[in-house]
C-alpha cells in the first residue's frame, strides 16, 4: 500500500517555490489516492495535470498500482489552513462559533495563529441591549466549518 506520507512529501517538494500549497491527501486501502489543493490566486488546470504527472513518476505501476486524482479544494469547501484564510482577507466568510451559533462576517485579516472578523450585527436592537463589538478575533480552533460565502449578486459598479 502506497503510504499517505510519502505522498505529501512528494507533493510539498514538488511545490515548494510555487503559490500552490497542499489541503490535504486522502489514500484508500485500494490505493485510490485524492490530492487537494488550493492556491494563493487560484489553481488552474494545468497545475493539477503537473501534479499529478510528477506523483505517477515517483511510482512504478509494475510494483504498485493506483488510482490518482488532483484537483483544487472546492468552492464550497470550508477553509482549513491560515493561508487560505490570508488569501480570503476581505470575502464574507460563515462558520458556527464555539457556542455552536452561526456567524456571518467579513474577514478583515489572518495570521499563522487566527483571523479578525468583521460581524454583521442585527439592524435592530432592544432599547437596553449593549451594543456588541462587530469586531473580533479568534483563534482557528474556535470557529468550526469556516467557508467563504459566494455571492452571484451583479455589484453596483458593473
Amino acid at each position: 500500500m502506497i503510504k499517505k506520507q510519502r505522498i505529501i512529501d512528494i507533493v510539498e517538494e514538488h511545490l515548494k517555490d510555487s503559490d500552490l500549497f497542499l489541503i490535504e491527501v486522502k489514500v484508500s486501502g485500494r490505493n485510490k489516492i485524492m490530492i487537494f489543493l488550493d492556491g494563493d490566486n487560484g489553481v488552474p488546470i494545468s497545475s493539477c495535470v503537473q501534479v499529478s504527472r510528477h506523483v505517477e513518476s515517483q511510482f512504478d505501476r509494475d510494483v504498485e498500482d493506483f488510482e490518482l486524482d488532483v484537483s483544487s479544494v472546492g468552492i464550497d469547501s470550508a477553509l482549513r489552513m491560515p493561508r487560505q484564510f490570508v488569501k480570503n482577507i476581505g470575502r464574507e466568510i460563515a462558520f458556527e462559533d464555539s457556542e455552536g451559533r452561526k456567524v456571518k462576517a467579513k474577514l478583515l485579516n489572518a495570521d499563522d495563529t487566527g483571523f479578525t472578523i468583521e460581524k454583521q450585527l442585527p439592524k435592530k436592537k432592544k432599547k437596553d441591549a449593549p451594543q456588541e463589538d462587530p469586531l473580533q478575533t479568534l483563534s482557528y480552533e474556535a470557529a468550526k466549518d469556516v467557508k467563504v460565502q459566494v455571492s452571484f449578486k451583479k455589484s453596483s459598479n458593473e
